[in-house]
């Protein structure tokens, strides 16, 4: 019997954060809705990190219509990127540059440029401050 592989296509885009948590907000923008459909769940990926940073605030609120939610609307939706020595690297630099230059952003937000720039995907986020010091990041702004 011959095993079947499943090839899962390279992605485009990087979630961040404050996209990948529209779908389960009360009121989601209409402008990350059309372009997530538009891009369709095979081009896009998330960090590790975001996905953290999602089940933290779940773990804060303690609901179980959000549990829910997310169990229906993200598990294994798309894909999940580590954060490995790379993108270590990467952090560490981008960080360094960044503190020269005076820009200073979380180190979370740091991690998720880090892994935008390391898989050369384009960073999708509602919040440009975040990331406008960061340079050679590839990033739209979905608001």
């Amino acid at each position: 019997m011959e095993a079947t592989l499943r090839f899962r296509p390279v992605p485009s885009h990087l979630l961040d954060t404050s996209v990948y948590c529209q779908p389960i907000k009360p009121k989601p923008l209409p402008s990350v809705e059309h372009r997530w459909r538009a891009l369709g769940d095979s081009a896009l990926a998330i960090s590790v990190i975001v996905e953290a940073e999602v089940l933290n605030g779940l773990e804060l609120k303690q609901s179980a219509r959000l549990n829910s939610l997310y169990e229906r609307l993200f598990k294994n939706r798309l894909l999940v990127l580590p954060v490995d020595a790379t993108i270590a690297g990467t952090f560490s630099q981008i960080k360094a540059a960044c503190r020269k230059k005076g820009f200073v952003t979380s180190d979370f937000d740091f991690l998720i440029a880090a892994t935008a720039k390391t898989h050369g995907l384009i960073l999708a986020t509602l919040n440009i401050r975040h990331f406008k010091g960061i340079e050679r990041l590839a990033v739209e702004d979905w608001s």
